[in-house]
């Protein structure tokens, strides 16, 4: 079986981290038979402050409300085996830990952990405090993963696209995809 891939965008900074993931996930199409992104006001808001455009608009993927509990990644009957949130903010992170599904994203993040499926949260706030790290345990210890938004710099990235990318590609390894990209020792 194919994957079901749902993405949420919420609204911290770092939204080149989501748009570089949407475009490989969309160069991977043959690994994935659903993509479907759920994006707050707020994050769209912020891509147009950060990037200077509304492209978000312009991907081929299935796009849902935040407010939209229809979705199908809103229940586990659905089959989706990865949620990816990215840039996922602290208070999203926050409600994830405390089981408040108060939107879709909450909602999808609940249903993938209740199934023991794949939850990776790309956190961007640093530094981090106490409750911060508390959820980070707490949603790890529930079978998430947190992979903050930190870039690696072994292959000598050169544009900001490129730092961004390091980190994307360890979001499409964590979701369990293949793809070519740098690997240490090679």
């Amino acid at each position: 079986m194919k994957n079901k891939i749902a993405v949420a965008i919420t609204g911290a900074s770092g939204s080149i981290y989501a748009k570089i993931l949407l475009e490989k996930l969309i160069e991977l199409k043959g690994q994935w038979e659903e993509l479907s992104v759920v994006m707050s006001n707020n994050a769209k808001d912020v891509w147009l402050t950060e990037l200077g455009n509304e492209d978000f608009k312009n991907y081929q993927v299935k796009y849902f409300d935040k407010h939209d509990f229809t979705a199908p990644f809103a229940s586990g009957s659905a089959q989706y085996n990865v949620l990816i949130v990215v840039p996922c903010s602290m208070g999203t992170l926050g409600r994830i830990a405390s089981g408040v599904s108060d939107d879709l994203v909450t909602r999808a993040a609940d249903v993938i952990l209740k199934e023991r499926r794949k939850l990776i949260l790309a956190v961007r706030d640093t530094p981090y405090n106490l409750i911060h790290i508390r959820n980070m345990e707490t949603v790890t210890l529930t079978g998430g993963i947190i992979c903050p938004l930190s870039p690696s710099f072994y292959n000598r990235p050169t544009t900001i696209e490129e730092v961004a990318g390091t980190v994307v590609n360890r979001i499409i390894d964590l979701a369990g995809l293949q793809q070519n990209s740098f690997r240490w020792g090679n």
